[in-house]
């Protein structure tokens, strides 16, 4: 079996491949001027105060478009999950609790292949995650006492990565492979969308989840 000369993970196949072993980025945030250091963060906010975080001194890396790929996936993912884990904690309703904690399972799921995929570590989502988090990413106005309100905001901002991915994906060089990387991507958050939407009809009428 092949390994990466860089981490010496084996690598499946003999497609492209991108290895981010022991990357660590820093970043400053916009908005409270603190200081981060980590590959990603849940939706590129600040752990601190929710502000924009941008990159300091990053260095030459090789096919630094691919890398910007793989680390908005991240950022994407790990809001998610962490977004998932909160709302099934909050969730009053039984069913509501065991359908998100089933989509932070999935969350999970797939940044495992991820971090298989890209040879990475990410740093754990802080417990303390605030669902208003997501909302802001998502665009939509966080409303704690309407339960149906977390479905809105997960399938908001799941629509919003697709809408992302999708444009990221039609402005990246024809056979790149952040092109490639850009539109599984967008597959994978839109069967997300639909399964949530899915859920989100079927508990609106009372009927049972189908995951």
């Amino acid at each position: 079996m092949i390994s990466c000369p860089k981490c010496h993970q084996p690598i499946e196949g003999d497609e492209a491949y991108i290895c981010c072993a022991n990357l660590e980025l820093r970043w400053k945030c916009s908005a409270c001027g603190k200081v981060s250091e980590g590959f990603a963060f849940p939706y590129g906010m600040c752990p601190h105060c929710k502000g924009k975080l941008e990159m300091l001194e990053r260095g030459a890396i090789a096919d630094s478009q691919a890398l910007d790929a793989v680390r908005k996936a991240f950022e994407i993912e790990l809001g998610g999950h962490a977004f998932y884990e909160r709302a099934a904690r909050d969730a009053k309703e039984p069913q509501l609790r065991e359908l998100f904690a089933r989509f932070a399972e999935m969350e999970k799921e797939h940044m495992d292949i991820l971090k298989k995929r890209y040879h990475a570590e990410l740093p754990a989502a802080a417990p303390d995650f605030q669902v208003d988090r997501a909302a802001i990413f998502a665009g939509v106005e966080r409303k704690p006492e309407d339960p149906a309100n977390l479905f809105r905001i997960a399938i908001a901002f799941e629509q919003r990565a697709v809408d992302f991915f999708t444009g990221e994906g039609e402005r990246a060089p024809g056979g790149s492979v952040e092109r490639e990387l850009y539109r599984e991507l967008a597959a994978e958050e839109r069967e997300h969308v639909e399964l949530l939407t899915t859920e989100y009809r079927r508990w609106e009428t009372g009927k049972a989840g189908i995951l």
